[in-house]
């Protein structure tokens, strides 16, 4: 390949650092999402495979980075290579084309499973761990975006005809967020 190297990182919060990923491996640009890996709805990741242009390798510090999830992370690979453009994982020391062997491909699909597994086994502890807090009265959890008048509030205009569209923007939440709190209230 010929073309450029284009380096992807990703963590999934805002306080971890990606330092370590891709630590000593040339590329002539490199894309960084602060975002979880549950789909591939992240910005710099949609930047980045726009940005890839037949002959380019795309550089992965590992799979997990790039998707959790195996169905992703597969037609991430095959949409890449489709165009012409190399996807390497550090980490698993491979390299695929477009014209991989049948154990590339298996090895994807392997390694893709573990991270999936892994997530889900995140979620889940993550699950029992609050289950438990709320348990001992320790999680309430997360804590209203908006004040109880401020909710009021859109309340009362969403009543009158208002458009939640314009409410969300006003308030600066999500229109899903309005429709939760008409929920909460309705209730």
């Amino acid at each position: 390949m010929t073309g450029q190297r284009i380096g992807y990182k990703r963590v999934s919060t805002v306080d971890q650092n990606t330092g370590r990923q891709l630590e000593g491996i040339s590329s002539d640009r490199i894309f960084e999402d602060k975002a979880s890996g549950k789909n591939t709805a992240r910005p710099q990741l949609q930047t980045a495979l726009e940005f890839c242009r037949e002959g380019d390798t795309l550089v992965v510090h590992s799979m997990d980075r790039l998707a959790r999830n195996l169905t992703a992370l597969r037609l991430l690979v095959k949409g890449l290579t489709a165009r012409g453009v190399a996807v390497q994982f550090i980490n698993e020391s491979l390299t695929f084309t477009g014209e991989d062997s049948p154990m590339a491909n298996l090895l994807l699909s392997m390694l893709g499973a573990v991270a999936e597994f892994e997530r889900a086994l995140i979620l889940e502890r993550q699950r029992e761990g609050i289950a438990l807090a709320k348990g001992a009265g320790k999680y309430k959890g997360r804590k209203p975006t908006l004040s109880a008048d401020s909710i009021m509030e859109i309340c009362q205009r969403s009543a009158a005809g208002e458009k939640k569209t314009a409410l969300a923007r006003e308030f600066g939440v999500s229109r899903e967020t309005i429709y939760a709190y008409l929920r909460q209230q309705a209730a």
